[in-house]
């Protein structure tokens, strides 16, 4: 059974839940189901020490809400909470599964956009890629980095020196998260509702599809993604992910993510308190 929640502190103050995570830490404390643990954030993601607001008495299992970490800061952060008696459910290999796209990508490929993967720092050959792609997106095996200049997507116009100019772009944007390699997508078309992307996150715990929440802000009526396809996920190799669906603009569904439930976000507007206890109900 999971009785411990483990959070990061905020940077500002150690015996403080993160900023962001509020609202989690609240409904966490709000179901009466859980114990909740801080570890301090400055000291773990700056110097890797781990420091914690307390340790039980005895070994508990739990599950971590919190950052993205790479997989070999998620190991040592598995075994050192193990040595104090927190079992994390999400062993490291488990993590390294589903945080990492291209371990994912063979297990989903039928039902998501193609790909083409390559390494760090190295010139990717454009003209292979046109030649694969009409329109496609640049990722490293983790995040994109949307939200800035960095184009959504390149077509058939861009020009070898251009690209590589765009690459310096999302390598100084990723920085010191840059994780695993380049992959390059095939780019999506995506159905709108009031102008809005038809996105949904699906929770899996425990094998057990528990929530499926709008994740772009579209409006309540728009269609939720095929019962058929969310169940047909639900054995991939964790008890604790995410999958990521979207309608295309054709009426079509594709899965455009996935992700380790650790370092996934609840989606704005989702009940926090019922993710919270479906989480304890899971894995009673």
């Amino acid at each position: 059974m999971v009785s411990t929640i483990v959070f990061p502190s905020s940077f500002f103050d150690a015996r403080r839940v993160d900023e962001d995570l509020q609202q989690e830490w609240e409904a966490a404390i709000q179901t009466g189901l859980f114990d909740v643990v801080l570890f301090g954030y400055d000291k773990w993601f700056e110097e890797g020490k781990l420091e914690l607001t307390g340790t039980p008495p005895a070994a508990v299992q739990a599950v971590y809400r919190g950052w993205m970490m790479k997989p070999e800061q998620y190991e040592a952060f598995y075994s050192q909470l193990r040595a104090r008696g927190i079992h994390l459910v999400t062993p490291p290999a488990a993590y390294e599964a589903l945080h990492v796209f291209p371990n994912v990508y063979r297990l989903v490929e039928k039902d998501t956009a193609k790909m083409k993967i390559f390494p760090l720092h190295t010139e990717i050959d454009i003209a292979q890629v046109k030649e694969a792609f009409p329109r496609f997106m640049v990722k490293d095996y983790v995040k994109s980095v949307k939200g800035t200049e960095f184009p959504r997507y390149f077509d058939g116009s861009i020009r070898q020196e251009a690209f590589n100019q765009w690459m310096e772009v999302f390598y100084r944007y990723r920085g010191n998260l840059l994780t695993g390699g380049i992959c390059i997508k095939e780019f999506l078309d995506l159905k709108q509702y009031g102008g809005r992307t038809n996105e949904y996150r699906v929770f899996y715990i425990n094998h057990e599809a528990v929530s499926v929440s709008r994740n772009s802000g579209q409006p309540a009526t728009a269609p939720m993604p095929p019962k058929e396809l969310v169940e047909k996920y639900r054995s991939l190799p964790s008890v604790f992910y995410t999958v990521d669906f979207a309608q295309l603009s054709d009426g079509t569904w594709k899965i455009i993510e996935a992700g380790d439930g650790s370092v996934c976000g609840l989606s704005d507007g989702q009940d926090y308190t019922a993710f919270f206890r479906a989480l304890h109900q899971c894995f009673a």
